[in-house]
């Protein structure tokens, strides 16, 4: 090698070692530069001033919960409608009446689950929506079932044949269908309220979400009142045909709230962290401006080993743990109680002997409309206007400190209380009172918050499905153990059953001490228990050399293309 060639080649390699320090320092300076963009986003969302957005999100997820507690709730009734008809009696046969209301539970922990996952892995946004269309197919098919009809030739006419199809099992798997609508509404509109929400607001915001269950209980035990008191002059001891279309009208008007969010649904913007948010709480939607600029980033994403890796340290495990174990007990007593209303006041003879279907069905809406009006209702809106003051945390353990008072009471004086039926619905509202203000609510706010983006809900719809299964366990458990020690009906074991809800709700007073952390006033990135410091980077820019010797950057598009820039906390 020529002495030319030698100092050529060292000047060569020079400034490529000059050139690759100077794009080590250009690509540090991206990435803190990414990462300055990503919390100056974030930060707008955190402190926004509270506006119409945030009221639309509100309304928007909260009509479906409306809804989902509406049909969750009104088979609470329906199943006293559906004995007269189908068996000339105020109640089903226990394993009928126990199908009925276990198949929406069953389905809700399916949905709460797999919408869970699928709202990490394709955008909450993909999935918003397609919830909401599998609640509205299922609640008018469950209006129109009926036995199979053949025709008889004997009697040449057609004939009902349950054997073949009947009723209850068209009920049954529809009602399935309706869980799994409802399980996927649990985690995606937490989210979204969590996500589109300020920092100071958050609480209240999600809370606000829940609390229309409240009105959904209470709109289904008034909507039945009415539509029996309609019906009143047709219904009689001896004709039950006017009570087959009052359980159709109650079920079907549960489709109304359904239809008319679902609009709305299908249009509300992606969440935050992928969207440029400024627009959308400006104008209410997300309006792309054709100058902007996307930059391609690299960030963490969900995948099993990631998940496993994160909840596999303690400090994020034991939190996944405590919002799964907490919503599992809790929804073992609210469930175990608030499906069987109507069993819990016909044991203290409220509802009458069951002859008169008018005025067992009569009160028995009346006695749901009180205790929603007096307990349920309320509880949900206290915990909304003081989440944000008192904290989630301290709402949690004093709500399952006062339902645990509250159960040992019911259980203790069951049979004393039973003479004083003023006196037993008045403790028995109240531990509807502060499951709502109390754990209820808190159950479904916190997971909302506690984790990572990537694994948000996935972490809610975890947890929630855990209630779920508390809720499906408490139904079976409640059938099974409710007669024991007395005859089928008598509801003998009903006080011990109290203080086994009881025990329930003091471990879940242990396990939120311990586990549940407080989240109020902290930001979302601030809770994902993730060091947020160099999160984000950008991807090495793919440079190519065009015939006129220019540099063409291909990791920077306009607006109009579709870039998937997520920004996964």
């Amino acid at each position: 090698m020529t002495e030319e060639n030698r100092m050529t080649e060292e000047n060569r390699m020079t400034e490529e070692n000059r050139m690759t320090e100077e794009n080590r320092e250009i690509e540090e300076k991206s990435d803190n530069d990414y990462d300055r963009r990503r919390r100056e986003a974030l930060a707008e969302i955190d402190n926004a001033k509270f506006g119409w957005f945030h009221i639309r999100t509100c309304i928007v997820a909260g009509v479906g919960f409306f809804a989902d507690s509406y049909d969750i709730f009104a088979i609470n009734l329906v199943v006293i409608m559906l004995g007269y008809v189908y068996y000339g009696k105020s109640s089903l046969p226990s394993d009928v009446d126990l199908s009925l209301k276990v198949a929406t539970p069953i389905g809700t922990f399916i949905g709460q689950f797999s919408f869970g996952i699928l709202a990490d892995l394709l955008g909450r946004k993909r999935m918003y929506g397609i919830e909401l269309m599998i609640i509205l197919i299922s609640t008018l098919a469950i209006c129109l079932v009926a036995n199979s009809y053949v025709y008889d030739p004997n009697s040449k006419t057609f004939v009902s044949n349950a054997s073949v199809i009947s009723a209850q099992g068209l009920m049954l798997f529809w009602r399935i269908l309706l869980g799994i609508g409802i399980g996927g509404d649990y985690p995606l509109s937490a989210i979204i309220a969590s996500e589109f929400a300020t920092t100071k607001r958050r609480g209240a915001m999600i809370a606000a979400v829940f609390a229309m269950q409240g009105f959904g209980i209470l709109t289904a035990a008034i909507t039945s009142t009415i539509v029996v008191v309609a019906f009143h002059s047709s219904i009689s001891t001896t004709n039950y045909a006017s009570i087959d279309y009052i359980w159709r009208i109650v079920t079907g008007i549960g489709a109304v709230p359904a239809f008319i969010a679902l609009y709305y649904r299908l249009t509300i913007p992606e969440s935050p962290p992928t969207t440029d948010m400024s627009t959308a709480m400006k104008y209410g939607k997300y309006q792309p401006r054709e100058e902007d600029v996307i930059v391609k980033v690299d960030a963490p994403k969900p995948s099993l080993h990631d998940f496993f890796s994160h909840f596999g340290k303690w400090k994020n495990g034991r939190v996944l743990l405590g919002t799964a174990f907490s919503w599992f007990v809790l929804d073992i007593a609210f469930y175990g109680i608030g499906l069987n209303n109507n069993i819990i006041l016909q044991s203290i003879g409220f509802l009458g002997d069951g002859k008169d279907p008018y005025e067992t069905l009569y009160k028995a809406s009346v006695g749901n409309i009180i205790i929603a009006m007096l307990g349920t209702v309320p509880g949900y809106w206290i915990t909304v206007f003081l989440i944000d003051i008192w904290g989630r945390r301290p709402i949690q353990l004093m709500g399952f400190a006062v339902i645990t008072i509250l159960f040992i009471i019911l259980g203790v004086a069951y049979w004393q209380l039973m003479s004083i039926n003023w006196l037993f619905i008045l403790i028995f509202t109240l531990s509807q009172l502060f499951s709502n203000f109390g754990p209820n609510v808190t159950t479904f706010v916190v997971p909302g918050e506690v984790f990572p983006t990537r694994y948000r809900s996935t972490g809610h719809g975890i947890s929630a499905a855990s209630g779920k299964l508390g809720a499906i366990i408490s139904q079976v458990g409640f059938f099974k153990l409710k007669d024991i020690g007395g005859a089928p009906g008598s509801n003998a074991f009903m006080n011990w059953l109290f203080v086994i809800f009881a025990i329930f709700m003091f471990s879940g007073l242990i396990v939120t001490y311990f586990c549940v952390p407080e989240t109020k006033n902290l930001s979302l990135e601030d809770l994902s228990n993730e060091d947020q410091e160099g999160f984000v980077k950008g991807i090495k820019p793919k440079l190519e050399v065009n015939n006129n010797n220019q540099v063409n950057n291909n990791d920077q598009v306009n607006n109009n293309d579709q870039v998937n820039n997520d920004q996964s906390q």
